[in-house]
């Protein structure tokens, strides 16, 4: 089959073409006036004031929405030198990306350690299903954020905080998944399971894990994009570390370009990992 015919590469070339029709766009509404190109002259005291504000008259155009070349140059600044420790108010972004992945895989992983053995008990036993169904359905509509004065005032710690904040929002999808995954499996798979006396646990990892698991993953990918969406909101109110207190911390400095770069990084990671995921449950996905 000839490459250029696929509908992968017909689809990469429309990708690309909107990405570099967006661009033309942001330079056309990014250009200064006609003859308002070089703009006032900036003296070296104001020229200082505003590098220390985060504004750097060279890379940034003061008082404007920085255009795509600047957004170029900051991205080529900030990752020439990603993992820089000047201070807690100046770390690099890889610094600040590394707090932020290292919360969401920890409050993840005790999501995991607590919502798939409980969404198994619930699946298998109709008792527990009705008997914990008012909590749940109590507990899952709560915003995540609104858990974290609760935890800093019981905690004390903002980024244990955090931590717990990714907890309780990656549980919900993995326990309904799970839960679900594991009352719908195939009641004849069950069946010859108890024909051949096959133990409850040996049941539970070789018939029941693998025909839910995909249901599981999809439940897993789900706690990992709401996850990485609360932590940035969680570091923007708690601050100290992480991609969230970044993007507050520029703002604060008013470095617009740090922003939207910051932006584009959450973006990009984010959609590393909802990759990460699809792969996995590809993976586990059997066909009948």
């Amino acid at each position: 089959m000839n490459f250029f015919k696929t509908l992968n590469f017909k689809a990469t070339l429309v990708s690309v073409l909107l990405l570099l029709v967006f661009l033309a766009a942001w330079q056309l509404a990014t250009m200064p006036p006609p003859g308002g190109a070089a703009g006032p002259a900036v003296s070296a005291e104001r020229a200082e004031y505003l590098k220390m504000l985060g504004k750097d008259p060279g890379t940034a155009k003061a008082g404007g929405f920085p255009t795509p070349l600047q957004m170029g140059q900051t991205a080529w600044k900030q990752l020439s030198d990603p993992f820089y420790d000047n201070g807690p108010n100046d770390k690099g972004i890889g610094i600040q990306l590394g707090y932020s992945l290292a919360r969401v895989g920890l409050g993840f992983l005790l999501a995991c350690l607590v919502a798939i053995p409980l969404g198994f008990l619930i699946g298998m036993s109709p008792l527990m299903r009705r008997a914990l169904d008012p909590f749940i359905q109590v507990l899952k509509p709560i915003s995540p954020l609104a858990w974290m004065p609760l935890a800093l005032y019981t905690i004390k710690d903002s980024s244990a905080s955090g931590i717990f904040v990714i907890f309780i929002c990656s549980v919900w999808p993995m326990l309904i998944n799970t839960a679900f995954g594991v009352s719908a499996v195939k009641r004849e798979w069950l069946n010859v399971a108890k024909t051949l006396e096959v133990k409850p646990l040996r049941k539970a990892f070789l018939v029941i894990l693998p025909a839910a698991a995909p249901t599981i993953l999809t439940g897993m990918r789900i706690s990992m994009g709401i996850a990485w969406l609360v932590i940035v909101a969680a570091e923007m109110l708690v601050g100290g570390t992480g991609i969230g207190y970044f993007v507050w911390n520029e703002w604060n400095n008013l470095s617009l370009t740090n922003v939207i770069f910051a932006i584009v990084v959450i973006g990009v990671m984010g959609m590393l990992l909802d990759m990460m995921f699809a792969q996995l449950q590809k993976w586990v996905t059997y066909a009948e």
